[in-house]
């Protein structure tokens, strides 16, 4: 994956971080250099490894402003598995997620819903609560 520019809500205008991953033999690294700082991190998928920078950016009251931090978006099993957390549904309660729903979660668009990583997860969680009832 090539650098990926992320903007930052909580940030001045326009500003924005930039993101670089690299697959090792065992494990998924990002990189995310904002301001005068570096993260370097290490996870079983790129989703995982994102959400720790997250964390990290998240004690500046800071939150990217991607889909892999939208309140409505979360990877499946299977696509954290399988295709390293690089994909991932965006969800509606009570809805099943569909092929069609899959983003890219270093993308951006006007329906991202910027959330910290334990409101995302939280929402996860209700979301799979809705398709049982």
């Amino acid at each position: 994956m090539n650098e990926r520019k992320i903007y930052l809500i909580g940030a001045r205008n326009d500003e924005y971080g930039v993101l670089q991953a690299e697959k090792t033999n065992v494990m998924c690294k990002l990189s995310f250099k904002f301001r005068d700082e570096l993260f370097e991190v290490e996870a079983a998928d790129y989703f995982s490894a994102f959400c720790l920078i997250r964390e990290k950016l998240e004690e500046n009251n800071l939150i990217p402003f991607c889909y892999g931090a939208s309140l409505n978006v979360y990877p499946s099993g299977m696509g954290r598995s399988m295709g390293l957390g690089l994909k991932a549904y965006k969800v509606e309660l009570g809805k099943q997620a569909r092929r069609e729903d899959m983003v890219d979660i270093f993308d951006q668009g006007s329906d991202v819903i910027p959330a910290s990583v334990t409101r995302q997860k939280e929402y996860f969680e209700q979301w799979l609560s809705s398709l049982s009832t």
